[in-house]
């Protein structure tokens, strides 16, 4: 009998409680027992035979023990043996079948029967065998009353201890008694095989012993049978005598009818005697040779009716428990699939169409966007034999084709607001592939390549000889070194960083101020400091005369971009940046009606800071003097509040901290309104290929609205979502929002966590700038916050605009479009995913150039992670191919499918036609 879904500690006791109450009835059994022998006539005494029954709800038995039955033995469920295959089947003896039991109870029946019938017929019996017997059945009533009151206090046990423990047992798992009844399942998943139970290895004890008492069992019901075959003829030849007697003599008539009566006595009394010798020989042995098995099969037997009560009072948990068992099995088995159903992104939803009318996007807001052409060929004639060539330019393996074309830079009418340094993207990607540089070596990992890189990757030495002095760079064999010094912190950005700490301690790198603006970055050295303090910089500066800072912070690790402040918006959302920084950044802020100072005062949080450290704060220069006034005058006419001017004696600089209002208190009590506060009808989120405005946007004062409030310190904001998030905007995958920014999170922390830190190959150690070319709630990024990378994250133009809350969760990205290349150095990046970006771009571009982009900006070794519609997927693996591509998985299903990918060293042998 197994006990299922019970503890050991369980059974151990319920044993135990009733281990005392069994032996004090068996020692009482066996005291009457003796006290019987002593005083009985006869050294043999009748079979005494008990027997405890109970069935479960069913009327099927779950119990039948007997004292001259090898009982059975409990199996616990630790001991449960699980075979996936083939579970085997039980010894004949391990659990006794129904049959067995009834023909040992028909058995027994019938000799109580024939005893009955004997005594009937035995009306001239002596007075002595008639005491004997009496005193027989009494010693017998006596023992089975006992037995009855043992029975009875089980399960009045039971009950009091269901009422001490918990109202609804745990489930009691009981095999059939019948050998072809099934096993019961455990597991109900389509896909599981079946799990059943095994007995203990002490079910199979001392089968031997089991055989013998058989054939004991045969023999006697042989014997038996025998002596009631001679007892019946006999008897049918008396009555056929005294029914019709023959002729002769009464008087030996009479004789021989008491002879045969007689011998039909001694017969019956010799049989009884038999079978009596035979039962108490059993029962010493039992008892006395072996009386602490005989205590052990007791309390086995005790504790097996103690289940099946159990199991007929908690028959409504165990359905309750088989419901929770298939749903837990249902979980098992999606996880066990995790790997596939995660790598397609079957957990996550796809995109509402309805979505899109509650959300704007940067295509629908922006004045000046082009209209783009779409060619009929859907992007995919060719590219099965398509030959790549090298890029043919002047900037050879340096190309930027947004910021290196050379055709629209002629075309330029002016350059004084720095055109010529802003993007002009050729109509039609090229479909070139960029040269590596002579003696390309691996990168240097993170973090020691924030102080050293390979001079053959980035062979520029120009800024080493302006910058050398102020402990930019240096060329140190075929190493660069950055010692960490900058033009305003030649001793080390840690300490200038500290300083403006102590400057103003609300500051409070990494908690308070999580996402910071770096305006003309150098070689980022002051971002990349900061990530000691736990902080996430976006540094910029054009691609100037400097020649390549830009790329020098991207291959130290450092996130960093080329971009300039020139006549367009930053690609940045409006009220995101929690500091700016500028360290002689050289923009001049005062002029234009202060246009460029007003462009970081949109990007500005309210209430963030603005740190100015530049030469008119200390210097007394003349000019210094004038740039001082005049920006002097301009912050007050903007309201920002001059909260100290502090000097680095280390380092012999001075540094301007500001701060942005959080009201339109001052806004609205200036004595002109200048500069002018901008048009409602302006948004001050849209900036893709929107002109600078030389106005101020009001302060949200609605604490519903973005901008209104602080965000929560860093890193509780990272999981929560934007206290602005409106329930009734429905999100991004058709929940209200705040839903969907939940569910995106937890999708992929599952997916990162499941599949990508383990599944796919990559080896993290080796990555450290990261993309997501798709980005939605930033969750991806979000999911990798524990490791030592840093992410850029892409929100498409055409797609609902959720940047404001990638920053409000302490990160950051950019606004870009695909189908035109990025703005940033070739093998800028060591891993770029593309959650569904191809199926979608197909639609308005080819694929051929914007793979040759991805590989423009991944380094040799670098991955790319795709997961989209099959069909995107299919072509994007075979352009990766013709690229000499290292493919190490693809896998597709309903129309899904994922592929990983790693670039290799190869380069085309020949050139394009010159650009």
């Amino acid at each position: 009998m197994a006990i299922g879904g019970k503890s050991r500690g369980a059974k151990r006791s319920s044993s135990a409680s009733y281990a005392s109450t069994v032996t004090t009835v068996v020692f009482v059994t066996l005291c009457v027992l003796a006290v019987w022998m002593l005083t009985s006539n006869s050294i043999s005494s009748p079979k005494i035979t008990t027997r405890a029954t109970v069935t479960d709800t069913n009327g099927d038995v779950a119990f039948s023990g007997s004292n001259d039955e090898q009982p059975i033995k409990i199996t616990e469920d630790k001991d449960r043996a699980v075979f996936e295959d083939n579970p085997g089947q039980l010894p004949d003896d391990a659990v006794k079948p129904d049959e067995d039991k009834n023909s040992e109870s028909d058995g027994k029946d019938s000799a109580v029967q024939e005893t009955k019938h004997g005594l009937h017929g035995k009306e001239s019996a002596e007075e002595q065998k008639k005491q004997k017997l009496s005193e027989t059945q009494i010693s017998e009533e006596s023992v089975l009353t006992q037995n009855q009151e043992t029975k009875q206090n089980i399960p009045k046990e039971v009950e009091d201890s269901k009422q001490t423990s918990n109202e609804e047992p745990n489930k009691v798992n009981q095999e059939e008694n019948n050998n072809s009844s099934n096993s019961n399942k455990l597991d109900s998943s389509d896909d599981q095989d079946q799990i059943r139970p095994v007995e203990k290895q002490q079910v199979n004890e001392k089968p031997k012993e089991r055989g013998a008492d058989k054939k004991k069992k045969k023999k006697n019901k042989k014997k038996k049978t025998k002596g009631d075959a001679e007892s019946d003829k006999q008897m049918k030849k008396t009555t056929t005598m005294n029914g019709k007697p023959k002729d002769g003599d009464p008087k030996k008539l009479k004789n021989d009818t008491a002879e045969m009566e007689d011998k039909q006595k001694r017969n019956k009394q010799q049989q009884n005697q038999e079978q009596q010798e035979l039962q108490m020989q059993e029962m010493t042995n039992a008892t006395f040779s072996d009386e602490t098995k005989d205590k052990q099969k007791e309390i086995l037997n005790a504790t097996d009716a103690l289940s099946s009560v159990l199991k007929t009072s908690t028959s409504q948990k165990t359905a309750e428990k088989d419901i929770q068992n298939e749903a837990q099995n249902q979980e098992t088995k999606q996880r066990n699939e995790s790997t596939t159903e995660e790598s397609l992104g079957h957990s996550i939803p796809k995109e509402s169409s309805e979505s899109k009318k509650a959300w704007k996007s940067q295509k629908t807001q922006s004045e000046n966007e082009k209209e783009r052409r779409r060619d009929e060929s859907d992007g995919n004639d060719g590219f099965h034999s398509y030959k790549w060539k090298l890029c043919n330019h002047t900037t050879g393996p340096d190309y930027i084709p947004c910021l290196d074309n050379l055709k629209a830079l002629k075309k330029l009418k002016t350059t004084k607001h720095f055109e010529h340094r802003e993007r002009h993207c050729p109509e039609e990607g090229p479909t070139c592939l960029v040269p590596l540089p002579f003696g390309y070596k691996k990168p240097i990992s993170w973090p020691k390549s924030r102080d050293k890189i390979w001079y053959h990757n980035v062979p520029h030495t120009k800024l080493a000889e302006f910058k050398g002095h102020q402990n930019w760079v240096k060329v140190s064999g075929e190493l660069l070194i950055f010692p960490g010094g900058g033009t305003q912190f030649i001793h080390g950005a840690l300490h200038y960083i500290d300083f403006l700490q102590q400057t103003v301690p609300n500051i409070k790198w990494g908690k308070r101020s999580r996402v910071v603006l770096d305006v003309g970055c150098g070689v980022a050295s002051f971002g990349g400091f900061l990530f000691d303090r736990d902080v996430l910089t976006m540094s910029f500066a054009p691609k100037d005369e400097h020649e390549a800072q830009v790329q020098f912070a991207l291959e130290r690790g450092i996130p960093a971009i080329s971009a300039v402040m020139g006549s367009q918006r930053l690609p940045f959302p409006c009220r995101v940046f929690d500091l700016v920084h500028c360290a002689r950044c050289r923009v001049p802020w005062h002029n234009e009606k202060g246009m460029l100072l007003l462009e970081l005062n949109r990007v500005l949080r309210p209430g963030g800071y603005f740190v100015w450290s530049a030469t008119p704060v200390y210097q007394k220069l003349p000019e210094d003097v004038e740039i001082w006034k005049a920006m002097s005058a301009l912050t007050k006419s903007i309201c920002w509040e001059l909260v100290t001017i502090k000097k680095d004696k280390l380092n012999s600089v001075a540094a301007a901290i500001y701060r942005k209002p959080t009201t339109n208190e001052c806004y609205d009590q200036r004595p002109e309104n200048n500069p002018p506060m901008c048009d409602e009808n302006d948004d001050a989120n849209a900036v893709w290929h929107v002109l600078l405005r030389a106005c101020m946007h009001r302060v949200p004062i609605n604490q519903a609205e973005r901008g209104s409030r602080w965000p929560a310190n860093w890193p509780n904001r990272l999981q929560k979502a934007p206290y602005w998030l409106n329930r009734s905007q429905m999100g991004i995958y058709g929940k209200p929002a705040p839903q969907d920014f939940t569910k995106d999170y937890e999708h992929w922390t599952r997916v990162v966590s499941k599949l990508y830190m383990s599944g796919l190959g990559i080896s993290w150690s080796n990555v450290r700038n990261v993309m997501d070319m798709r980005a939605v709630y930033g969750g991806f990024a979000a999911a990798l916050k524990d490791i030592k990378v840093w992410v850029m994250n892409v929100v498409n133009f055409d797609s609902p605009d959720t940047l404001p809350i990638i920053y409000e969760r302490g990160l950051f990205g950019i606004y870009h479009d695909w189908c035109e290349s990025f703005s940033t150095y070739p093998r800028s990046y060591d891993l770029l995913h593309a959650d569904h970006l191809f199926s979608k771009l197909k639609m308005r571009c080819k694929l051929q150039p914007v793979l040759a982009e991805v590989d423009r900006i991944v380094r040799p070794g670098g991955k790319l992670i795709v997961r989209d519609e099959s069909s995107a997927i299919s072509e994007v693996e075979k352009l990766l191919k013709s690229l000499h591509w290292e493919v190490h998985l693809t896998f597709s299903k309903d129309q899904e499918g994922i592929l990983s990918a790693q670039k290799g060293d190869w380069r085309p042998t020949t050139y394009q036609a010159v650009i």
